[in-house]
């Protein structure tokens, strides 16, 4: 009897043992913190992969910067200290050009559309394939940070001619517009505007809905002008290529499939967000403006420049920058008509 219990228990570790080695671990770097919209998207994507695979792809995600900070990511990712990870693109503006692409100041402002277009350009796009290729990455899905807007303290940007001689926080290439229409900028995290904006050392923050809400800036807001005019979107998941290459064409297609539909899920949860946001300024007596579309186009005019010179750099960095640029903007219009003519994905699910 003691031989047959040792038999089948050696039986029972083999099995254990060779179903532990049937799966693959994959390790995912995550700057910042479990909490928020974004976690919650990542760990979806995260518990999709192993669902989708079968349990036989699972990713640790490692949060907090825990292997290494948001502005190392690319070089980790890049050299296998992680498999895979988050990276922003404004910290890379040579390497990640390409998806720069997503931060540009164009009338982009539908997180959804925009995280569309972004998908299926770096997907499709066999030239930023194999920029990628010699970093030794992959793309693998993608985020947005949503539409650029502005709120402000005992002021209010009701036209363009309004931002002149406004003190302002704001960053990127939307930041640079606004000082060149006039706005003394003031360099300043988004994390501090709120200090800011009580004390009178800004007048008004660049920013997102759904981060006005989370920081609670409403409570030293008196008015919150929409711009619709663009959106910060190149964040999203990058993957070590060698790790890449070494999984199975099923595996591969897991990672690629969830991390394309990461872009509805988030679209939804960020849609949500921002519309919550707003009304809950609304409730607590934020007035909500909307610019004209005259003065949305003179943001948009103003921003040009800024086009251009990613095109620039994207051109010297063996990237042919005005067709991707031309193909960007086709498929922002391609994704505006699909959400005007059939909703979004979630509401036609919910239809």
């Amino acid at each position: 009897m003691k031989f047959l219990k040792t038999v089948v228990l050696a039986a029972s570790l083999a099995v254990l043992g060779t179903a532990a080695a049937a799966e693959t671990v994959l390790i995912h770097s995550e700057a910042g913190p479990n909490r928020g919209a974004r976690a919650v998207s990542l760990q979806w994507f995260a518990d999709q992969v192993q669902e989708r695979s079968g349990g036989d792809l699972r990713i640790d995600i490692q949060w907090g910067g825990a292997l290494f900070k948001a502005n190392a990511s690319v070089s980790s990712i890049r050299d296998g200290v992680a498999d895979l990870g988050s990276v922003i693109a404004v910290y890379f503006p040579q390497e990640m050009v390409s998806y720069g692409i997503a931060d540009l100041p164009l009338q982009n402002p539908d997180s959804w559309v925009g995280m569309r277009a972004t998908d299926e350009l770096m997907r499709s796009s066999d030239a930023i394939r194999a920029a990628l290729a010699d970093m030794n990455l992959v793309y693998i899905g993608t985020w947005t940070t949503s539409q650029v807007n502005i709120g402000c303290k005992d002021a209010a940007i009701r036209s363009a001619a309004d931002v002149d001689g406004l003190k302002v926080r704001g960053v990127g290439a939307y930041g640079k517009v606004f000082g060149e229409m006039g706005a003394n900028m003031v360099r300043m995290s988004i994390y501090d505007a709120y200090q800011g904006l009580d004390t009178g050392l800004i007048d008004c923050s660049q920013g997102y809905s759904y981060a006005v809400a989370a920081l609670k800036q409403a409570e030293v807001m008196n008015t919150y002008t929409q711009l619709n005019w663009g959106q910060v979107g190149g964040l999203g998941i990058f993957m070590n290529k060698a790790m890449f290459d070494s999984l199975t064409p099923e595996q591969q297609a897991v990672l690629e499939e969830t991390g394309s539909d990461m872009v509805d899920q988030f679209g939804q949860a960020i849609t949500i967000a921002n519309e919550k946001a707003i009304a809950s300024m609304q409730e607590q007596g934020v007035e909500i403006i909307e610019l004209s579309d005259e003065d949305r186009a003179i943001f948009v005019e103003r921003g040009a420049p800024f086009v251009d010179q990613w095109v620039e750099s994207a051109n010297a960095s063996g990237l042919p920058g005005e067709a991707l640029l031309d193909e960007y903007r086709v498929l922002i219009a391609k994704y505006t008509a699909i959400r005007d003519n059939d909703g979004y994905p979630w509401k036609m699910e919910s239809n």
